[in-house]
């Protein structure tokens, strides 16, 4: 592999983990402030996505940029305040229940609305064709997946920087502990709690902004990225968002690198000296390359993690 090679594959690991963190920090946010495992967190991306698409024709991209999250995270606070909330008392098995039947829900409502077939949700003529500056280096790189990643780093900060500088962060993670206490001093918690959804969503939202028109804008997208968003949340910890983002960072690089390696194990024995012999199905077990593998490979990943360290990178909680 060539350095160029590596350097484009490294950019490509790491635009598509941001991505994933952007998807996973609102999932996160919700389970550490609320205690619940959104099953529709994916289908707010795929919504961000096409009201980002629908809004881009009527006032241009950088208007749905902003508009299209406020959207989603007005949605999101919509649902909680009226369909979540009162299933709440009946535990958490009915809140999966409720957040597994709205994504069903959503995807029939997007189809409904925008179709089965992909939309056309093109990349803003601006940041459209490879980053000059990385050009000038040799190395051919959209500057459109630059954009997602500065994007990416900055919901980071903003996030960091509300929940850990600001009162209202204080008073978020204050109400998931001493919820009697915040509303003694006057604060309304189901109004936070509410807030707090509404601004996953909105992250997700966000996350469906900025990939959709990388990707492709289609009413699978959420069923496509839902699974792997599990993955890095369970990965990186329940709850905590400094795991979600260094799980996310790690399997976007492992899906980079992973499509493209041709590395085998019947390869490494070989080198080696071993010999496994033709015409076995041991040896068509090993000469499997990782290209062939690397769509299970997170799911290898989260296994291990789940049978040696249960409460992932960085979380508190037993996954």
């Amino acid at each position: 592999m060539t350095v160029e090679l590596f350097l484009v594959q490294l950019l490509n690991g790491v635009s598509y983990g941001l991505l994933l963190f952007m998807l996973a920090a609102g999932l996160t946010l919700i389970f550490s402030m609320m205690g619940v495992l959104n099953f529709a967190h994916t289908s707010f991306y795929m919504v961000g996505a096409y009201f980002a698409y629908q809004l881009s024709i009527w006032i241009g991209f950088w208007l749905a940029l902003l508009l299209a999250p406020i959207a989603v995270g007005l949605l999101g606070a919509a649902v909680e305040q009226w369909g979540l909330r009162r299933v709440h008392k009946w535990g958490h098995v009915a809140e999966l229940l409720f957040t597994f039947g709205l994504s069903y829900i959503i995807f029939e409502i997007v189809q409904i609305i925008w179709g089965r077939a992909p939309v056309a949700y093109a990349v803003p003529v601006e940041l459209d064709g490879p980053a000059r500056w990385l050009q000038a280096a040799g190395i051919t790189f959209p500057q459109y997946r630059l954009f997602m990643m500065a994007v990416a780093i900055l919901m980071l900060v903003a996030l960091w920087v509300l929940l850990k500088r600001t009162r209202i962060g204080l008073v978020i993670r204050a109400a998931l502990t001493h919820s009697e206490m915040v509303e003694a001093l006057g604060h309304n918690v189901p109004r936070v709690f509410m807030g707090v959804f509404g601004v996953g969503c909105a992250l997700a939202g966000l996350a469906g902004v900025i990939g959709g028109n990388a990707f492709v804008t289609e009413p699978g997208m959420a069923g496509s990225v839902g699974a792997i968003v599990f993955v890095v949340i369970v990965f990186g910890g329940l709850g905590s968002l400094a795991g979600a983002f260094i799980a996310s960072l790690l399997l976007g690089l492992v899906d980079a690198f992973g499509k493209t390696s041709d590395a085998s194990l019947a390869g490494l024995l070989a080198s080696a000296g071993f010999d496994a012999g033709p015409q076995t199905f041991g040896y068509a077990v090993l000469s499997m390359t990782v290209a062939q593998v690397a769509p299970v490979l997170p799911y290898l990943l989260l296994v291990l993690m789940l049978v040696f360290r249960p409460r992932g990178l960085m979380g508190t909680r037993e996954s």
